[in-house]
């Protein structure tokens, strides 16, 4: 079951491939997630020495939980891949512009995962190409079921 997209990358990136990797979580965090309460915005994947962190994932906490002054929300987030995985996308990184985010994170049999993309950043009149291609197909849409 989906928890989040980061639905704005979907517009703002070319996606290229997809990994899926676990998590490191605390036990306030998983709770605050399976509430969805959380926001993959801005987040993203960094390689440091030989480890994969995710940067900028935000999850809000609950409210009842004592000390919550000292959580941060937004801390680096250790996250599971396979070291040939790792390998491989910290030498995509460093050889091209190219970008690792998270875009989904969702359960399966009671394990939170997140969806790893290599993405690539798309320019601006790509975007706009892009927004010319859906009006397109929306309007072809409309006038099939106007006709039908």
């Amino acid at each position: 079951m989906i928890i989040s997209k980061n639905k704005k990358a979907y517009f703002d990136y070319e996606i290229l491939e997809n990994f899926e990797a676990w998590i490191e979580l605390k036990w306030y965090e998983v709770k605050a997630i399976r509430a969805w309460n959380i926001n993959l915005k801005w987040a993203y994947v960094s390689f440091l020495s030989n480890e994969a962190v995710v940067k900028w994932m935000h999850i809000w906490f609950l409210k009842n939980i004592a000390a919550q002054k000292l959580l941060e929300p937004t801390r680096d987030r250790k996250i599971f891949l396979h070291r040939k995985i790792i390998n491989y996308l910290s030498w995509k990184i460093k050889e091209s512009w190219l970008t690792v985010i998270p875009l989904e994170i969702y359960t399966s049999w009671n394990l939170i995962k997140l969806k790893v993309w290599l993405v690539k950043w798309r320019k601006k009149y790509d975007k706009k190409q892009l927004l010319k291609e859906r009006t397109i197909d929306k309007e072809a849409k409309i006038m099939m079921k106007k006709v039908y």
